[in-house]
Protein backbone atom coordinates (compact mmCIF):
# COMPACT_ATOMS: atom_id res chain seq x y z
CA UNK A 1 0.00 0.00 0.00
CA UNK A 2 1.30 3.29 -1.39
CA UNK A 3 0.96 6.39 0.58
CA UNK A 4 -1.14 9.36 0.14
CA UNK A 5 -0.61 12.44 -1.77
CA UNK A 6 -0.37 14.49 1.76
CA UNK A 7 2.42 12.82 2.89
CA UNK A 8 5.05 13.77 -0.41
CA UNK A 9 7.34 15.79 -0.28
CA UNK A 10 6.64 19.29 -1.71
CA UNK A 11 8.96 18.52 -4.52
CA UNK A 12 10.19 15.01 -5.70
CA UNK A 13 11.88 13.05 -8.46
CA UNK A 14 9.09 10.64 -10.47
CA UNK A 15 11.44 7.89 -10.59
CA UNK A 16 12.54 8.19 -7.23
CA UNK A 17 9.52 8.13 -5.75
CA UNK A 18 8.41 5.18 -7.35
CA UNK A 19 12.12 2.90 -6.94
CA UNK A 20 11.58 3.93 -3.21
CA UNK A 21 8.07 2.79 -2.77
CA UNK A 22 6.94 6.47 -1.82
CA UNK A 23 3.81 5.95 -4.56
CA UNK A 24 3.36 3.53 -7.65
CA UNK A 25 3.66 4.48 -11.40
CA UNK A 26 0.18 4.21 -11.88
CA UNK A 27 -0.52 7.11 -9.03
CA UNK A 28 2.46 9.20 -10.97
CA UNK A 29 0.56 9.30 -14.28
CA UNK A 30 -2.87 10.18 -12.24
CA UNK A 31 -4.63 13.31 -11.25
CA UNK A 32 -3.25 13.35 -7.33
CA UNK A 33 0.36 14.74 -8.64
CA UNK A 34 1.15 17.54 -10.91
CA UNK A 35 4.16 17.64 -13.47
CA UNK A 36 6.20 20.54 -12.99
CA UNK A 37 8.92 19.92 -15.73
CA UNK A 38 9.85 16.72 -17.02
CA UNK A 39 11.06 14.33 -14.29
CA UNK A 40 9.83 16.62 -11.40
CA UNK A 41 6.16 16.70 -9.71
CA UNK A 42 4.45 18.07 -6.45
CA UNK A 43 1.29 16.91 -5.22
CA UNK A 44 -2.12 18.13 -7.19
CA UNK A 45 -3.23 20.80 -4.34
CA UNK A 46 0.06 22.59 -4.17
CA UNK A 47 0.41 26.03 -5.79
CA UNK A 48 2.43 26.40 -8.54
CA UNK A 49 4.46 29.66 -8.87
CA UNK A 50 7.16 30.28 -11.45
CA UNK A 51 9.98 30.14 -8.42
CA UNK A 52 8.48 26.35 -7.74
CA UNK A 53 9.15 25.40 -11.21
CA UNK A 54 12.80 27.07 -10.84
CA UNK A 55 13.43 24.96 -7.89
CA UNK A 56 11.83 21.77 -9.55
CA UNK A 57 14.70 22.63 -12.94
CA UNK A 58 17.11 22.69 -10.27
CA UNK A 59 16.30 19.06 -9.06
CA UNK A 60 17.50 17.48 -12.68
CA UNK A 61 19.82 20.31 -13.95
CA UNK A 62 23.57 20.26 -14.01
CA UNK A 63 25.54 21.48 -10.64
CA UNK A 64 26.51 24.68 -12.80
CA UNK A 65 23.20 25.45 -14.35
CA UNK A 66 21.92 28.95 -13.40
CA UNK A 67 18.73 30.01 -13.55
CA UNK A 68 18.69 33.73 -15.06
CA UNK A 69 16.98 36.03 -16.98
CA UNK A 70 13.21 36.20 -16.65
CA UNK A 71 12.71 33.47 -14.12
CA UNK A 72 15.93 35.31 -12.01
CA UNK A 73 14.45 38.15 -11.99
CA UNK A 74 10.73 36.56 -11.00
CA UNK A 75 12.15 35.31 -8.11
CA UNK A 76 13.91 38.37 -6.76
CA UNK A 77 10.57 40.25 -6.93
CA UNK A 78 9.79 41.56 -10.07
CA UNK A 79 7.12 38.77 -11.22
CA UNK A 80 7.77 38.92 -15.41
CA UNK A 81 6.88 34.89 -15.48
CA UNK A 82 3.93 33.68 -15.42
CA UNK A 83 3.72 30.07 -13.50
CA UNK A 84 3.97 27.75 -16.56
CA UNK A 85 6.20 29.97 -18.69
CA UNK A 86 10.03 28.34 -19.62
CA UNK A 87 12.51 28.66 -16.96
CA UNK A 88 15.25 30.44 -17.84
CA UNK A 89 18.79 28.69 -17.58
CA UNK A 90 22.42 29.09 -18.64
CA UNK A 91 25.01 26.48 -18.56
CA UNK A 92 28.54 26.42 -19.51
CA UNK A 93 29.52 26.65 -22.88
CA UNK A 94 30.23 22.87 -23.16
CA UNK A 95 27.43 21.42 -21.35
CA UNK A 96 24.35 19.76 -22.56
CA UNK A 97 21.12 19.82 -21.08
CA UNK A 98 17.64 20.07 -22.12
CA UNK A 99 14.02 19.77 -20.71
CA UNK A 100 12.59 20.51 -23.46
CA UNK A 101 9.54 23.44 -24.54
CA UNK A 102 9.98 23.33 -20.05
CA UNK A 103 13.77 25.03 -19.98
CA UNK A 104 14.93 27.47 -21.92
CA UNK A 105 18.58 26.80 -21.81
CA UNK A 106 21.77 29.59 -23.08
CA UNK A 107 25.39 28.62 -22.62
CA UNK A 108 27.30 31.38 -21.84
CA UNK A 109 30.26 31.74 -19.24
CA UNK A 110 29.20 32.66 -15.62
CA UNK A 111 31.44 33.97 -12.98
CA UNK A 112 31.22 33.31 -9.31
CA UNK A 113 30.50 36.48 -8.39
CA UNK A 114 27.27 36.71 -10.94
CA UNK A 115 25.77 33.62 -8.80
CA UNK A 116 23.84 33.73 -5.31
CA UNK A 117 23.69 30.55 -3.73
CA UNK A 118 20.07 29.45 -2.49
CA UNK A 119 18.09 26.72 -0.97
CA UNK A 120 16.35 25.99 -4.67
CA UNK A 121 19.45 26.06 -6.24
CA UNK A 122 21.96 28.74 -7.87
CA UNK A 123 20.51 31.82 -9.06
CA UNK A 124 22.00 34.79 -11.10
CA UNK A 125 22.63 37.80 -9.15
CA UNK A 126 19.93 40.68 -10.56
CA UNK A 127 22.65 42.42 -12.76
CA UNK A 128 23.42 39.21 -13.99
CA UNK A 129 19.74 38.19 -14.23
CA UNK A 130 18.90 41.20 -16.31
CA UNK A 131 22.63 41.18 -18.63
CA UNK A 132 21.36 37.35 -19.79
CA UNK A 133 17.48 38.89 -20.44
CA UNK A 134 18.77 41.64 -22.71
CA UNK A 135 21.53 39.50 -24.94
CA UNK A 136 20.23 39.30 -28.33
CA UNK A 137 16.54 40.72 -27.84
CA UNK A 138 14.68 43.42 -29.29
CA UNK A 139 14.26 46.31 -27.21
CA UNK A 140 9.90 45.57 -28.50
CA UNK A 141 10.37 41.86 -26.58
CA UNK A 142 12.89 42.98 -23.27
CA UNK A 143 12.34 46.79 -22.28
CA UNK A 144 8.69 46.28 -20.93
CA UNK A 145 10.27 43.23 -19.17
CA UNK A 146 12.94 45.00 -17.77
CA UNK A 147 11.30 48.31 -17.04
CA UNK A 148 9.43 46.21 -14.29
CA UNK A 149 12.95 45.01 -12.82
CA UNK A 150 13.85 48.98 -12.52
CA UNK A 151 11.16 50.03 -11.41
CA UNK A 152 11.58 47.39 -8.17
CA UNK A 153 15.07 49.02 -7.67
CA UNK A 154 16.36 45.47 -8.67
CA UNK A 155 19.01 46.90 -11.28
CA UNK A 156 19.71 50.42 -11.94
CA UNK A 157 20.51 51.32 -15.62
CA UNK A 158 23.90 52.86 -15.11
CA UNK A 159 25.14 49.60 -13.54
CA UNK A 160 23.47 47.84 -16.52
CA UNK A 161 24.93 50.03 -19.17
CA UNK A 162 28.37 49.96 -17.74
CA UNK A 163 28.42 45.88 -17.91
CA UNK A 164 27.41 46.08 -21.31
CA UNK A 165 29.80 48.28 -22.16
CA UNK A 166 33.01 45.81 -21.13
CA UNK A 167 31.10 43.02 -22.83
CA UNK A 168 31.60 41.27 -26.35
CA UNK A 169 28.82 38.53 -26.06
CA UNK A 170 26.83 37.94 -29.12
CA UNK A 171 23.94 40.10 -29.25
CA UNK A 172 25.08 42.75 -27.04
CA UNK A 173 24.58 45.55 -29.84
CA UNK A 174 20.60 44.74 -29.28
CA UNK A 175 21.34 44.25 -25.27
CA UNK A 176 22.57 48.28 -25.62
CA UNK A 177 19.80 49.10 -27.67
CA UNK A 178 17.41 47.82 -25.34
CA UNK A 179 19.05 49.24 -22.20
CA UNK A 180 19.16 52.64 -23.66
CA UNK A 181 15.30 52.49 -23.79
CA UNK A 182 14.59 51.30 -20.66
CA UNK A 183 12.70 53.55 -17.83
CA UNK A 184 11.94 52.90 -14.59
CA UNK A 185 9.41 55.52 -14.29
CA UNK A 186 6.98 52.55 -16.48
CA UNK A 187 4.21 50.92 -14.11
CA UNK A 188 2.87 48.31 -16.43
CA UNK A 189 4.21 46.32 -19.19
CA UNK A 190 1.41 47.34 -22.09
CA UNK A 191 2.74 51.02 -20.80
CA UNK A 192 6.62 49.94 -21.63
CA UNK A 193 5.27 48.64 -24.90
CA UNK A 194 3.73 51.94 -26.05
CA UNK A 195 6.52 53.98 -25.64
CA UNK A 196 9.60 51.71 -27.06
CA UNK A 197 6.50 51.60 -30.07
CA UNK A 198 6.50 55.40 -30.39
CA UNK A 199 9.85 56.37 -29.47
CA UNK A 200 11.36 53.84 -32.22
CA UNK A 201 8.98 56.12 -34.83
CA UNK A 202 11.06 59.29 -33.80
CA UNK A 203 8.35 60.20 -30.47
CA UNK A 204 9.72 61.46 -27.52
CA UNK A 205 6.57 60.64 -24.51
CA UNK A 206 7.22 61.10 -21.25
CA UNK A 207 6.22 58.57 -19.07
CA UNK A 208 4.17 59.03 -15.94
CA UNK A 209 3.72 62.87 -16.19
CA UNK A 210 1.52 64.60 -13.77
CA UNK A 211 -1.13 67.00 -14.94
CA UNK A 212 -1.88 69.78 -13.07
CA UNK A 213 -4.92 73.00 -12.92
CA UNK A 214 -5.31 75.54 -10.82
CA UNK A 215 -6.92 72.98 -8.44
CA UNK A 216 -4.17 70.86 -8.11
CA UNK A 217 -3.06 67.76 -9.64
CA UNK A 218 -5.45 66.36 -11.80
CA UNK A 219 -4.28 62.81 -13.28
CA UNK A 220 -0.83 61.10 -13.76
CA UNK A 221 -0.66 59.59 -17.06
CA UNK A 222 1.06 56.84 -18.70
CA UNK A 223 2.87 58.70 -21.62
CA UNK A 224 2.68 62.25 -21.92
CA UNK A 225 3.68 64.88 -24.47
CA UNK A 226 3.40 68.17 -22.68
CA UNK A 227 3.80 71.17 -25.42
CA UNK A 228 1.29 69.86 -27.26
CA UNK A 229 -0.87 68.34 -24.28
CA UNK A 230 -1.33 64.55 -25.75
CA UNK A 231 -1.73 61.96 -23.27
CA UNK A 232 -1.61 58.13 -24.10
CA UNK A 233 -2.94 55.98 -21.82
CA UNK A 234 -3.25 52.24 -21.80
CA UNK A 235 -6.92 50.76 -21.21
CA UNK A 236 -7.06 47.76 -19.04
CA UNK A 237 -9.30 44.82 -18.75
CA UNK A 238 -10.40 46.52 -14.76
CA UNK A 239 -11.40 50.09 -16.43
CA UNK A 240 -14.93 48.26 -17.86
CA UNK A 241 -15.41 47.78 -13.84
CA UNK A 242 -18.45 50.20 -13.22
CA UNK A 243 -16.25 51.58 -9.96
CA UNK A 244 -13.35 52.42 -12.85
CA UNK A 245 -15.64 53.63 -15.49
CA UNK A 246 -17.33 56.68 -13.01
CA UNK A 247 -13.77 57.18 -11.87
CA UNK A 248 -12.37 57.41 -15.37
CA UNK A 249 -14.84 59.45 -16.91
CA UNK A 250 -14.26 62.09 -14.01
CA UNK A 251 -10.14 61.62 -14.68
CA UNK A 252 -11.14 61.78 -18.40
CA UNK A 253 -13.32 65.33 -18.05
CA UNK A 254 -10.95 66.87 -16.09
CA UNK A 255 -8.34 66.12 -18.35
CA UNK A 256 -9.97 67.95 -21.26
CA UNK A 257 -11.05 70.93 -19.09
CA UNK A 258 -7.31 71.17 -18.80
CA UNK A 259 -7.09 71.59 -22.58
CA UNK A 260 -5.35 67.73 -22.72
CA UNK A 261 -6.53 65.15 -25.09
CA UNK A 262 -6.25 61.62 -24.27
CA UNK A 263 -5.23 58.60 -26.98
CA UNK A 264 -6.62 55.16 -25.27
CA UNK A 265 -4.48 52.15 -26.40
CA UNK A 266 -6.07 48.82 -25.69
CA UNK A 267 -4.98 44.96 -25.66
CA UNK A 268 -6.05 44.37 -29.20
CA UNK A 269 -3.75 47.20 -30.40
CA UNK A 270 -0.67 45.51 -28.79
CA UNK A 271 -1.76 42.96 -31.49
CA UNK A 272 -2.21 45.24 -34.23
CA UNK A 273 0.47 46.87 -36.88
CA UNK A 274 2.55 49.46 -34.67
CA UNK A 275 1.89 51.95 -38.08
CA UNK A 276 -1.88 52.37 -36.86
CA UNK A 277 -1.18 53.58 -33.34
CA UNK A 278 1.35 55.65 -34.29
CA UNK A 279 -0.75 57.33 -36.73
CA UNK A 280 -3.42 58.03 -34.24
CA UNK A 281 -1.17 59.24 -31.88
CA UNK A 282 0.72 61.64 -34.55
CA UNK A 283 -3.10 62.25 -35.80
CA UNK A 284 -3.50 63.66 -31.76
CA UNK A 285 -0.18 65.75 -31.96
CA UNK A 286 -1.23 67.37 -35.22
CA UNK A 287 -4.72 68.03 -34.51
Amino acid sequence: MHPTTGSLPELFLGTSAVQSGLLSRRVLRGPRVRRLVRGVYCAAGTAVTHELRCRAVALVAPSDAVVTGASALTVHGAALCEPWDPVHVVVPLDRRFELGRDVEVRRRLVAAHEVEARAGGPIATPLRAAVDLVLGRSALDVVPQLDIALHRGLVHREVLERELAGRSDRGVVLAREAVALADGRAESRPESWTRVVLVLAGLDPTPQHEVRDARGLVARVDLAFVAERVAVEYEGAHHGDQGWLVRDRQRLERLRQAGWVVVFVTRADLHRPHRELVARVRGALAA
